[in-house]
């Protein structure tokens, strides 16, 4: 049951009044239920995604307990971990926002900032230090940060740490520190690596999980495009055009994947469009730079996968595209959040194919009412094909990935084939065009057989390729021939009877000794010794 106001979380008055002079008089669900376990000192598992106030839900009980000690050179008190700089930056503005009535110091250690300005303040002691895991390392190994004094830990959005590669350096952050610690631990989601740093790091924690309310803002038009195939180079072909056909000031693309995402750019760039990228595997610096980019202008369009959009605040964004259709319906509300804001006119436009349509309906069930078509709706034909298709995934003729994508090529030991232009570039022209170096899927994942492969019967080349083959470059049975049909031979199987050597008849028969030729020393006579 959701408490009335601030004053039943176990707040201090100083806290309470800081909240009352921002002009919040009723607390978020996960507010309600994190506040009270926070004060306690007990540690936290949050599971609440951007938006749901999760933030002042670690701040206000941190101030609380931080009240009364201080705190000495280079040793801080509390330690708060987030992905980006931009993130660390909010919270910083959140704790100079309720932290208004406390004496309390606080550090921002981000990239960008001289390292000299974050010394003096370390120097001067802090009670909170705000940091990103990269920077706080660099500190640490400069002998300018000592973390066992630590008392408070907060690790905020520990899902995108993982997107962004940072899960090793949590861990050795986490093992710098004081064993007696309070943590809270915050994640939108709970995939396995998540879960195990949560069982490694964290003591009896209070699970809470507060849902994001699933509301769309009326300021937005939502509209839904048809694609009848589910190749990705056609879907391509179909986002061209709806940007082509939209009045588009600037937009987001969203994509599942973060692969995905760097494919659709160099796409996008292909065909004139001015884009640019976000994903987790962009440092810092290019992620800055990209978004400043964005904000002012200079770039148009701007693929991104979920995580990685994640806590952004761009407030004029004209439209949204989904290349994909999201895994989940709140993170399709999360996604055309995007744009309509501050009550200006928004518009979203999704791409769906045959495999999408399970995912279509839930969020038709989550929006109440059928979606809009662009264009010619998928038929009743079309949604049984489709769910046939997702029921046969698996199998022989079904799709064995998720979410609808088609599965990757992959090389002779499992893994998946790295991308590269030229196989960028086959997705982009049918099949028949394509060159023999840029075929995708079985095409290309076959070697490239000889003349005399070709000409076998079909029944004598399928049995050669279901029987098991060494590895081999085919480069060296084509020029080769003799040495592969030998690399052929299993261990277990016998060598060939020898066979006779066909010139042997047209030399004649085998010379004997010498032959013809005698050398003259040794015609000559020899005579032995008489004794």
């Amino acid at each position: 049951m959701q408490t009335a106001s601030f004053a039943e979380l176990g707040l201090s008055a100083k806290v309470q009044a800081a909240i009352q002079a921002a002009g919040y008089t009723q607390p978020t669900p996960i507010q309600v239920q994190a506040i009270p376990v926070a004060v306690t000192g007990r540690d936290v598992l949050g599971i609440a995604q951007t938006g749901t106030g999760k933030t002042a839900g670690f701040v206000l009980p941190m101030l609380a307990r931080l009240e009364t000690g201080r705190a000495r050179a280079r040793m801080p008190r509390s330690l708060i971990l987030a992905p980006t700089r931009e993130l660390a930056a909010q919270v910083a503005q959140s704790f100079e926002k309720y932290g208004v009535n406390h004496k309390l110091t606080l550090a921002l250690l981000i990239g960008g900032v001289s390292f000299d300005d974050q010394d003096r303040k370390l120097d001067r002691g802090v009670d909170v230090l705000i940091a990103t895991p990269g920077r706080l390392l660099d500190h640490f190994q400069r002998g300018k940060l000592l973390l066992t004094g630590v008392e408070i830990l907060v690790i905020d959005e520990a899902d995108r740490m993982l997107d962004m590669g940072f899960i090793p350096d949590i861990e050795r952050i986490c093992r710098l520190l004081p064993t007696r610690r309070q943590t809270l631990f915050f994640s939108a989601t709970m995939p396995p690596e998540i879960q195990r740093l949560v069982d490694s790091f964290l003591k009896d924690p209070a699970r809470i999980e507060v849902a994001r309310p699933a509301t769309v803002v009326g300021t937005i038009t939502q509209r839904f495009r048809y694609c009848p195939s589910t190749e990705d180079w056609q879907k391509r072909e179909v986002l061209r055009e709806l940007i082509k056909s939209e009045n588009v000031r600037n937009a987001i693309i969203f994509c599942n994947r973060k692969r995905d995402v760097a494919i659709l750019l160099k796409s996008l760039l292909k065909h004139g469009f001015n884009a640019g990228a976000l994903h987790g595997d962009m440092d810092q610096m290019s992620r800055m730079a990209t978004l400043d980019a964005f904000r002012e202008g200079r770039i148009t369009l701007l693929a991104a996968s979920d995580v990685a959009a994640r806590g952004l605040d761009i407030p004029d964004v004209s439209h949204v595209f989904n290349f994909d259709v999201p895994w989940q319906s709140d993170d399709y509300v999360h996604r055309i959040g995007r744009t309509g804001r501050a009550g200006k006119e928004g518009n979203s436009l999704t791409i769906v194919t045959p495999d999408d349509f399970k995912l279509l309906k839930d969020i038709e069930r989550m929006l109440g009412a059928p979606v809009t078509w662009i264009g010619d709706p998928p038929s009743a034909e079309d949604i049984a094909s489709g769910s046939k298709r997702r029921r046969g995934r698996g199998g022989r003729g079904g799709r064995a990935s998720s979410g609808g994508r088609e599965p990757r090529a992959r090389n002779g030991r499992g893994e998946a084939r790295p991308h590269n232009g030229h196989a960028h570039a086959a997705h982009e022209a049918p099949a028949g065009e394509r060159p023999r170096r840029e075929r995708t899927g079985r095409e290309r994942s076959e070697p490239r057989r000889t003349e005399a492969a070709a000409s076998e019967p079909p029944r004598q080349a399928r049995s050669e390729r279901q029987a098991p083959r060494p590895a081999a470059k085919p480069e060296r049975h084509e020029r080769q021939p003799a040495k592969s049909a030998k690399a052929q031979r299993q261990p277990w199987e016998p060598r060939p009877p020898r066979q006779p050597d066909r010139n042997r008849e047209q030399r004649g028969p085998a010379t004997v000794g010498l032959g013809d030729h005698v050398p003259a020393f040794l015609k000559k006579t020899t005579r032995t010794a008489q004794r």
